[in-house]
């Protein structure tokens, strides 16, 4: 399905050498604590991370899920729900080598046939297949507000100079990037999203505002128009907020699902009606979003891969863990769709032919 082995194992042999290098002494991350009540939890924070990184790199994304990853995921769970995790130099070590990875791939990564799916930070997806790459949610973690969390520009850009689209569900700053919108404006690619999303910001009339109906397909032209996307935007609400939710339709014939933070009861209206309009390949709801079961029904894809855990600018208890997420899944009935859980920088292969 994929070209770029040799490139992908390289990437893993240093993204292992990488996390133990974060030796940062008397630094007094939680004032709560001593100096050396801090260092011992950075300490404690590189083992972990350590450890976690070398079962998930030995038991990458597939369906059915090795059970490794489970104990990977839960443990990154205990790391991330430490209240100033988000400043501990492991922490910050491995999602900015786990997202450089990712993009050394998405670069360099040849698909053949089939798709390929990243998940980055929060709530964001980059799809590749044969003919286009698209992003959703794409930001560089400003809303962690902790500068050396921050995704750099430079290797965001080589990010954007990939994909072709880029799909905002709704403007929270766990979502949205106003310099990524600037910067793919400026390589004259479409970026979607409602007219609520920097409404009041020059850029506003260069974003694509694509009409909010259900069911209707709309077609988005990409790569200078060479080639097009067909795009249905459903009115969907987060609350009473507009959240734009996308069913993408690739040239290859490919059809992807990515909900924002989706989650309003009065939307199922049109929710449960979606499978009777589009063959959903792969959804990728947010983790908490409302009676999920029934949101599968609605939609029928092939296979679920959730977004938005351990949001680290949220509090501790709306970090969203992955244990709340297999919890979800193994207490809800008719919950009958395989579930791919992911990190940060991990992808999944998908196959239409052979989705399980």
């Amino acid at each position: 399905m994929t070209k770029n082995n040799d490139q992908n194992k390289k990437s893993d042999v240093a993204l292992c050498g990488l996390i133990m290098k974060t030796k940062n002494k008397n630094i007094l991350i939680d004032p709560r604590l001593s100096a050396d009540e801090n260092n011992f939890i950075n300490s404690q924070t590189e083992i972990l991370l350590s450890y976690a990184n070398e079962l998930l790199l030995k038991y990458p994304p597939k369906i059915p899920e090795p059970e490794q990853r489970r104990s990977a995921l839960l443990l990154l769970d205990a790391v991330f729900h430490e209240l100033y995790a988000p400043h501990r130099p492991a922490v910050q070590l491995f999602f900015k080598s786990r997202t450089k990875k990712a993009i050394d791939e998405i670069e360099h990564t040849q698909v053949t046939n089939g798709a390929r799916i990243w998940k980055l930070y929060n709530h964001a997806f980059v799809i590749k297949t044969k003919d286009v790459t698209i992003g959703f949610d794409l930001t560089r973690a400003e809303s962690v507000n902790v500068e050396n969390f921050l995704i750099n520009k430079n290797d965001m850009i080589k990010l954007i100079n990939q994909c072709d689209a880029l799909f905002i569900s709704h403007w929270h700053d766990d979502h949205t990037d106003e310099w990524i919108t600037e910067t793919f404006i400026e390589q004259n690619k479409p970026v979607v999203a409602n007219t609520h999303t920097w409404n009041d910001k020059l850029i506003h009339p260069e974003i694509t505002h694509l009409k909010r109906i259900s069911h209707t397909i709309q077609t988005l032209p990409i790569q200078n128009g060479q080639q097009e996307l067909k795009v249905v935007v459903y009115p969907g609400h987060q609350g009473d907020l507009e959240n734009n939710v996308y069913i993408i339709t690739t040239p290859d014939g490919f059809c992807f699902s990515q909900t924002g933070d989706q989650g309003n009861p009065k939307d199922f209206e049109w929710i449960d009606e979606i499978s009777k309009h589009h063959k959903v390949d792969v959804l990728m709801p947010n983790c908490f979003t409302e009676e999920i079961a029934r949101v599968i029904k609605g939609f029928n894809p092939n296979v679920v891969i959730t977004g938005h855990e351990n949001e680290l600018s949220h509090t501790i208890d709306h970090r969203e863990p992955y244990w709340r997420t297999y919890l979800r899944k193994e207490k809800t009935e008719n919950y009958d769709r395989p579930l791919v859980l992911m990190t940060w920088g991990e992808s999944l292969c998908y196959n239409k032919e052979n989705p399980l």
